[in-house]
């Protein structure tokens, strides 16, 4: 009985104050609302390569290179360790080695599709959790003419996954394989995305530089015994690789680590070689602004409850007197304060089912809410039962130690010092949860426009990309180049081995006189075609670019950090052996960015490309002429290669695919910034409408005595000011803190400016002053004689 009479009593207090009410569960709504949002993603993230059975004991295999005065840590290693390691470590369950992912075509008569996918392990499908649809793990990539494909790729060259098995498919019109084994679509939950694999023999068929131990550029993933300890296990192949290369240079050595493979999703970063982090630092960011949040939304219930204390007097005062003690009033107003929490829980869950699609389409995933998930509904109820008690509980407190005799004899109810103290706190620690959101997002946002802005040392716009996966059409480049160049608005074309947006290919096989034959001394490496510095805009320092009136299959350029990194004052026509190819050099390029902005630009070297490594074309199209230039280019191609698909990529959408992750994070602290700035004003609100009412004789008086709008306004603002201010003076620090952390993840990025923190202060104070403004119209605008009156 006494349960239902206090829930009559809450739902008659929140239908008498409805107003008061609709904001208290705004306010929570929305501080949950994005709880809730944050909890989906984190937990999608922590999702990721979860689901494989061997998720516990499965590990991926890095290495850490001492080298050239410094510690590198990779995850790429010799393409034998894999079967290597299997052989040699008894701990070793499992073990297989996995390729880089590209697109590729395949045909079946007629059929023609493009995949992308790569070569792996015979026990791939052993070792990772990809439920097949047909076949079997055991056969799926045990024979050098294997190949599994996906669901969707079957159903589109034999119509089904049961069809496909032991069918033949056409590899880039070259090469034959058997389908062993179908494979369900791989899901959004796994960090490894591929359409087909084929045998490990037949990728390193392809490219047989991989079976060196000298070169790296697979992974390697193995499978530990139930009863294996994983620290033992890297102490045993901690060595294990300097046993197959002879090759020992000074102060040159590798060593190996493991990792959980699930882990690497989020832990992806290395410094010294170690793992440091990665994607789990946003994780951890995201995961302080859903309490950020939801603190801002507690607190603005306590500030807004305790401002309509004055209301509620009355009601205190006459329980009191008939009986109810005061742990029983606490006990009604922390119910009433869960109540409204659960309405607000509600109230979030209708929000969070309106803004996944958005959500979902700025982070790039497929979230839903798991209404069947019953660990998320005990989250959803313990998160309300907590919101309810912290933000009932001081108001419950606050209004249970009224005292009755005075306030039925008509005492006014008045806060004493600590109370107005405690929430003018609260609000201050609003504010400054909030501005340092704002400093924050400010900041992220400079540095991405920073990015996608940067003078990279080449011109990236109207620059086309076409991949040349076909064995086929690489042997038609000519024909295509020739016919290419003829179309008004190409400017430009030449040929790269790979994407000069971002060049990984790393060497260690450089000398020339003077240098140490044991050092190893690391240099990106490029094969380029005639005209590529052109067609990049590159800036020549001194010689020439490589062209066919000489003869340039010995030749080399440089960058300035390799010229400088060499050694060379004067580098043109000096003598450089790369891969054991004596030449000299011919041109020396301006240094530019052919890498992410988070690394320190790295020496280069190009040297001339052959047909047979040929990987991609870079054509400068004319401004404003990009659509046009597409549609003929794709015209020549059909006409020159018909059984294979026609693809670009616009040099500007790869380079914007580097910062992915930061695109979304700057989406993500927009939004959530703005909410939390227009939580905390709800707060603020609570504050002046208390201060009103405290303050309501007062501001009678001075009204009759002449004071205008502009004075009340002043009067009722100037405190609040001064706490945004106390505010701002706590956050600023902490934030220039925060973010020069962050920045240091760049080699290169922008300035913290006090500009930034200039106008993160004014838009706190704006926003501040236009919600005081409001309760300061109401103020101005009541009746002076009932404010007298009022007592």
């Amino acid at each position: 009985m006494l349960i239902r009479n206090h829930l009559k009593v809450a739902l008659r207090n929140l239908w008498k104050s409805r107003g008061f009410s609709a904001i208290n569960i705004a306010g929570l709504a929305l501080g949950l609302a994005c709880s809730v949002l944050i909890f989906l993603w984190i937990s999608d993230e922590k999702s990721i390569d979860g689901f494989h059975a061997h998720s516990n004991r499965l590990y991926q295999v890095y290495e850490r290179q001492y080298y050239d005065g410094k510690i590198n840590g990779q995850f790429y290693t010799p393409a034998p360790m894999a079967e290597e390691l299997k052989k040699n470590i008894p701990e070793i369950e499992l073990a297989c080695s996995y390729g880089w992912a590209m697109p590729h075509n395949f045909s079946v008569g007629t059929k023609v599709v493009k995949q992308s996918g790569t070569g792996a392990g015979r026990a791939f499908f052993s070792i990772f959790s990809y439920p097949l649809a047909a076949g079997s793990a055991k056969d799926a990539l045990s024979t050098p003419e294997s190949i599994a494909v996906s669901r969707s790729m079957a159903v589109s060259l034999f119509g089904s996954p049961e069809a496909a098995i032991n069918q033949t498919v056409r590899y880039e019109n070259n090469r034959d394989f058997i389908v062993k084994a179908v494979f369900e679509d791989i899901t959004a939950k796994s960090s490894t995305q591929f359409d087909f694999l084929f045998s490990w023999e037949a990728f390193i068929q392809m490219n047989p530089w991989l079976d060196d131990w000298a070169n790296n550029a697979p992974l390697t993933y193995v499978v530990l015994r139930e009863d294996a300890d994983k620290h033992a296990t890297e102490a045993k192949i901690k060595g294990f690789i300097e046993r197959y290369e002879d090759d020992r240079a000074s102060g040159f050595h590798v060593e190996l680590g493991l990792t959980l493979f699930k882990d690497v999703y989020l832990n992806s970063h290395f410094e010294n070689g170690v793992i440091t982090g990665g994607r789990s630092e946003y994780v951890h960011l995201f995961s302080l602004v859903a309490i950020f949040i939801l603190a801002i939304a507690c607190i603005n219930f306590m500030n807004l409850t305790t401002a309509r204390s004055v209301k509620r007097a009355k009601e205190v005062g006459v329980r009191k007197v008939v009986g109810a003690g005061r742990s029983s009033l606490i006990a009604q107003f922390i119910g009433e304060a869960v109540l409204i929490a659960f309405f607000a829980a509600l109230l979030s869950l209708l929000l969070v089912a309106l803004a996944l699609p958005f959500f979902n389409q700025v982070t790039g995933k497929h979230m839903l809410l798991p209404f069947n998930n019953g660990r998320f509904w005990g989250i959803m109820l313990l998160l309300t039962a907590v919101t309810g008690l912290i933000s009932g509980s001081y108001p419950a407190l606050f209004l249970s130690r009224f005292n009755p005799v005075r306030i039925l004899k008509g005492g006014s109810v008045k806060a004493g010092p600590a109370a107005l103290w405690l929430r003018k706190s609260l609000v201050v620690f609003q504010f400054v949860l909030s501005i340092i959101l704002i400093i924050s997002t400010i900041l992220i946002s400079r540095q991405v426009s920073y990015v996608q802005q940067a003078n990279l040392g080449y011109d990236r716009e109207n620059l086309v990309y076409i991949p040349l996966d076909n064995l086929r059409v690489v042997d038609k480049i000519p024909a295509f180049t020739t016919e290419a160049t003829r179309i008004s608005g190409v400017v430009k074309i030449t040929e790269v081995n790979q994407s000069p947006t971002n060049v990984d290919n790393k060497t260690m096989g450089v000398k020339w006189p003077g240098k140490d034959p044991k050092a190893k001394i690391e240099f990106a490496a490029m094969a380029i075609g005639y005209g590529y510095l052109e067609t990049m805009k590159l800036q020549l320092i001194s010689g020439r670019d490589f062209s066919k009136a000489y003869a340039d299959s010995a030749s080399y350029i440089v960058t300035e950090a390799a010229a400088k990194r060499i050694g060379y004052k004067d580098p043109v026509g000096q003598p450089l052996t790369f891969w054991g190819k004596e030449g000299r050099i011919v041109g020396v390029v301006k240094d530019f960015h052919f890498q992410s902005l988070h690394e320190n630009i790295r020496p280069l070297i190009f040297r001339l490309t052959s047909r047979d490594n040929t990987t991609m074309l870079v054509v400068r199209v004319a401004p404003h002429q990009t659509q046009a230039v597409i549609t003929q280019l794709k015209k020549v191609w059909d006409n020159i290669n018909p059984m294979v698909p026609f693809s670009y990529q616009f040099a500007s959408e790869e380079y914007n695919q580097l910062y992915k992750s930061e695109a979304v994070i700057k989406s993500l602290s927009e939004v959530f910034a703005g909410l939390a700035i227009a939580i905390s004003c709800l707060g603020l609100l609570g504050l002046s409408m208390f201060t009103a009412e405290q303050r309501v004789k007062e501001f009678g008086v001075r009204k009759v005595l002449g004071a205008g709008f502009i004075t009340l306004c002043r009067l009722l603002s100037l405190n609040f000011l001064v706490l945004v201010g106390i505010a701002f003076a706590i956050a600023a620090p902490v934030a220039w803190w925060a973010m020069h952390v962050w920045l240091k993840n760049y080699a290169y990025h922008t300035n913290i400016s006090w500009t930034v923190f200039a106008l993160a202060g004014i838009l706190a104070i704006v926003v501040a002053q236009i919600t005081i403004f409001f309760q300061a119209v109401k103020v101005a605008r009541a009746n002076p004689l009932q404010s007298l009156k009022a007592e």
